[in-house]
């Protein structure tokens, strides 16, 4: 950032010409490091035993501890590689699982890559490059870069999800999925053969009433195919012609357009690959209770989810046979001032509603100037497409355009206008909502806009002159010749309601989610293939096991098919579909040889993160995705715990995965737990959210980024680069924002133990700090002290004595060992460092000329090793072990020199500190009023005065009062 931060701080690093030959410094840390590395990589320190299999090891040094599965978020390998802030969770986690290794754990931790997506493809668009060469060119980097940081990783277990056998599994839990349905009345899901048999049985009927034997073949594969829990549907998507592509929400602008590139978004249905999420609602909201995550994280995902109880509600359309439009409220008692309805733009009926004229007298009022309703609905949709869904809920101005339908009232028989608006979304209930103006300022605005009735069913309290009535009160205007809800209160009126339309089957209490299925195709070469095929009757078919894998095509051409960005009309053409040869495939599926073609949309990235944490347990197994006794190891239920749902141990990573990653892995392993697949029924049982690294950005006159290295400060706090003034803002750190400083920099300059050091104490691993390259260099100063107290720096010899330590040193040590032992298990790995820095600054003063004993010396070392792993192990090296500290012993504390001998009391005097007493520590109140009533200061203050009372509060102060 400043001068400071580069000259200096290589004059600090690089050290004077004659600085003796074994000082500690960069260039010796980095000789450290290295042969560390190598030698840990060459022995297999940090691979870990399974209890079956291969990797059994009942002779490993941890085989008999305690198991802990310690996981990152693993990274997305990008091409510019790791800068510091990427290593700060990675680093937090290693730090505890070396420290529970040397307390006898047996630790499971390693590091795998989510390597397909986007942006590869895009470069392979770009360059010509194949995605799996950039791929693994990018992975290969990054393996590079967190070597150098000296992880304690065991590199057998590392994925990625773009490995053939990584996905080969991918595809066959997508079929596990596919293959199975959720039994309501068992909460599980069954596979789908067994609800075949059931219907073949007759003990379920098809939702028609049908015969299932008179059905076709292709009628029943239709049935069972609405089941599934992986299944096609014709949903809302967001299309982007311009870059040929499906996106993601979270791939588009607030203002509707693609967060790569900046293309316009449309908002269409399109047939798309599914995942009924939907079915596990109410256990994915119910087991957060027995999740350790932070209740800011539970709270964001019960919002996602978004459970509420209420009704479905079926309004006749006028004219059509058979037609009812649904709806889902969860204010049943407010039906009699339903005075129109709204169908969100993309939803299926307002095709099949809307009438090739107007109705008489509705042409004028509602039609906007159409000439007729099918024009008037087109036009308003083609403008709702170019819309972001938050910026159709945000806008105030309410806009819409009457279908040419009406839609009976089921509580009176009253028909009310059908409109199509953008305030309504396809994504949340069922795209159609009753209108009540009355009781909801929305329906209010467009109520008002289009001159249409108001009705309240809520009596107001009194003296209300606003609009639209959101409270609470007793039901107005709700009475039939049936029923009549006048009078009642909220609750007492929508249990009336619901009974009464669910006689009459023009209703039905229904739980409704936020939470919508899950949309899983994307029109990407880089990402899994479906492991399904097409047949001649337009049906999908799952490939058999032995058929996997999928494997990706060779194609010429990674890009799918683009438009002009304003062709709302388009089709998806993904790349996959121009692989002739791949897509036309004949098979033999059971049925004898057939013609099929390929699905060639591809998964979305989220898939292989849903269950890799799964695949580290037993990545070598060709024959399962993962042995069932292994699984029941690393990750089953704690029978120690009460209601323990199993799971990885501690997993961390980034609050912004706080719902869509966890949820849909969650989703996917109770599927798995439910088909009996694995024994825990979460993923995850415990979650930590580390902080951020953040950094200072400056920009120039023009509003570019300059290199933040290269600003400086001057004596007025401004800051200029090149002599020029900048202006400086504080964010995240990125390329962009030419801010980036990584971590190979740092392990150059300083050596990667200072960074680690660095990094670990700079605050609470659960809270975001800002960068600073020149406060680094204090974290080195601390390793060559302690390296000075322990090594000659002339001759590289070890220079502690056989001496005892004297009593003040080993309360030094001994509250040292338990603090750090304390801070290491709850990751308060800051705090830890300054119990470290704080015992060797005391044995720097004490033992300076003389050596520090070996007895202290050893306990310091093994203390330090989780932080700064390389130089330990070499100080324990030069301390004469042979063997690695990787695995202990860890000190532990001597109660005896956790107790003080004396206490020290502040003495007041009308509640004004005069004096400080050190007494001893178990001195009763006699012995502590007589010694502060002798002390000197005490005296003066008193003048010959006698004190009226003496105030003694043990182990706080001692208060005298004239």
């Amino acid at each position: 950032m400043s001068t400071d931060t580069t000259t200096s701080a290589d004059a600090a690093t690089a050290g004077p010409a004659d600085a003796p030959p074994f000082r500690y410094g960069a260039a010796l840390a980095g000789r450290i490091e290295r042969a560390w590395q190598d030698r840990w990589e060459a022995e297999g320190t940090f691979h870990v035993p399974n209890p079956v299999g291969a990797w059994a090891d009942p002779a490993h040094p941890n085989a008999g501890g305690d198991k802990v599965y310690l996981m990152d978020m693993f990274p997305y390998p990008s091409g510019s590689g790791l800068h510091v802030g990427h290593p700060l969770g990675f680093i937090g986690t290693d730090v505890l699982g070396r420290y529970l290794r040397m307390t006898g754990r047996n630790v499971l931790h390693t590091m795998g890559f989510d390597a397909f997506g986007l942006p590869a493809e895009q470069y392979a668009v770009q360059t010509g490059t194949h995605p799996r060469k950039t791929t693994e060119d990018n992975i290969e980097r990054y393996r590079a870069q967190l070597r150098q940081l000296g992880l304690g990783h065991d590199d057998r277990r590392s994925v990625a999800t773009t490995d053939v056998e990584f996905y080969r599994w991918t595809q066959w839990i997508f079929l596990q999925i596919y293959n199975s349905w959720y039994d309501q009345d068992a909460q599980r899901a069954r596979p789908i053969a067994e609800l075949e048999a059931e219907f073949a049985a007759g003990t379920r009927v098809p939702a028609g009433g049908q015969s299932w034997v008179e059905l076709t073949d292709v009628q029943r594969r239709r049935i069972v195919d609405s089941f599934r829990l992986a299944y096609i549907s014709e949903a809302p998507v967001n299309w982007c012609p311009g870059l040929g592509t499906v996106l993601a929400n979270e791939e588009v602008t607030a203002d509707g357009r693609s967060e790569r590139g900046n293309f316009p978004v449309f908002r269409r249905n399109l047939k798309q690959w599914m995942m009924r999420i939907t079915a596990y609602g109410d256990r994915l909201v119910a087991d957060l209770d027995r999740l350790d995550w932070p209740e800011s994280v539970k709270a964001m995902q019960r919002n996602w989810i978004g459970r509420s109880q209420g009704a479905r509600v079926r309004f006749p359309v006028e004219g059509f046979d058979g037609v009812d439009i649904e709806v889902f409220t969860t204010r049943p008692d407010t039906l009699f001032g339903a005075t129109y309805m709204v169908l969100a733009p993309e939803h299926p009926l307002v095709d099949a509603i809307t009438p090739a004229e107007w109705p008489d007298g509705t042409g004028e009022r509602w039609s906007a100037g159409a000439a007729d309703p099918r024009a008037a609905v087109a036009d308003y949709r083609a403008a709702a497409a170019r819309k972001s869904d938050l910026d159709r809920q945000e806008n105030k101005d309410k806009t819409g355009v009457f279908t040419g339908a009406f839609a009976a009232n089921p509580v009176n028989g009253a028909l009310i206008p059908v409109f199509v608006a953008d305030y309504v979304l396809m994504g949340y209930g069922t795209g159609a909502i009753m209108a009540v103006p009355g009781q909801d300022q929305r329906d209010w605005d467009f109520a008002a806009n289009f001159g249409l009735p108001i009705i309240r069913t809520v009596q107001p309290f009194e003296g209300f002159d606003g609009e639209a009535f959101t409270g609470d009160g007793p039901a107005i205007n709700s009475a039939n010749d049936e029923i009549s809800l006048d009078g009642l209160g909220v609750a007492e009126a929508k249990a009336a309601i619901t009974e009464w339309l669910s006689a009459r089957g023009a209703g039905d209490a229904v739980v409704q989610y936020k939470l919508r299925d899950w949309l899983f195709s994307r029109q990407r070469y880089w990402g899994e293939p479906f492991p399904v095929v097409w047949d001649a009757d337009g049906l999908p078919v799952g490939l058999p096991d032995d058929q996997l894998p999928v494997e990706l095509p060779e194609v010429a051409d990674y890009a799918p098919k683009t438009f002009a960005p304003e062709d709302a009309d388009s089709e998806p053409e993904p790349p996959l579909s121009r692989a002739e040869e791949w897509v036309a495939v004949d098979l033999d599926l059971g049925t004898g040889p057939r013609h099929y073609r390929r699905e060639t949309n591809t998964m979305p990235q989220w898939a292989g993160s849903c269950w890799y944490y799964l695949r580290y347990l037993d990545p070598d197994n060709h024959d399962r995705f993962v042995d069932p006794e292994i699984e029941r190891y690393w990750m089953g239920p704690d029978p120690a715990r009460a209601d323990d749902p199993g799971g990885v141990d501690l997993y961390v990573g980034g609050v912004e995965h706080a719902v869509l990653h966890l949820m849909y892995a969650r989703f996917w392993h109770k599927v798995l737990y439910d088909l009996g697949h694995v024994s825990s029924e979460e993923p995850f049982r415990r979650l930590f959210n580390q902080g951020y690294i953040q950094a200072f950005a400056y920009t120039d006159a023009r509003g570019a980024y300059v290199p933040a290295e290269e600003v400086v400060e001057d004596e007025d706090g401004g800051f200029t680069w090149n002599g020029q003034p900048v202006r400086r803002q504080y964010g995240k750190m990125g390329k962009s924002l030419r801010n980036v400083v990584t971590p190979d920099e740092m392990c150059d300059r300083y050596g990667a133990d200072t960074f680690r050091l660095y990094e670990m104490s700079t605050g609470p691993m659960d809270v975001s700090r800002p960068w600073s390259t020149r406060d680094v260099i204090g974290a080195q100063r601390f390793l060559q002290r302690v390296w000075r107290n322990l090594v000659d720096e002339t001759t590289g010899e070890c220079r502690v004595t056989e001496a005892e330590p004297d009593v003040d040193t080993l309360r030094a040590l001994h509250k040292a060992i338990a603090g750090v032992h304390a801070d290491y298990a709850a990751l308060h790995h800051n705090t830890a460092a300054a119990k470290l820095i704080e015992l060797n600054n005391h044995l720097t003063k004490t033992y300076a000329t003389t050596g520090v004993p070996r007895s202290v010396a050893e306990p310091l070392v093994l203390l330090m090793a989780p932080l700064t792993p390389h130089i330990a192990e070499e100080l324990w090296s030069l301390l004469g072990h042979t063997g690695t500290l990787a695995h202990g012993p860890f000190p532990a504390a001597d109660d005896r020199y956790l107790v003080a001998d004396t206490a020290e009391y502040p003495i007041q005097v009308n509640g004004k500190v005069r004096s400080r007493m050190t007494v001893p520590a178990d001195a009763d109140r006699e012995q502590l009023q007589a010694a502060a009533l002798a002390d000197e200061k005490v005296a003066v203050a008193l003048d010959g005065r006698e004190p009226r009372k003496v105030i003694v509060v043990p182990g706080r102060l001692v208060n005298v009062v004239v």
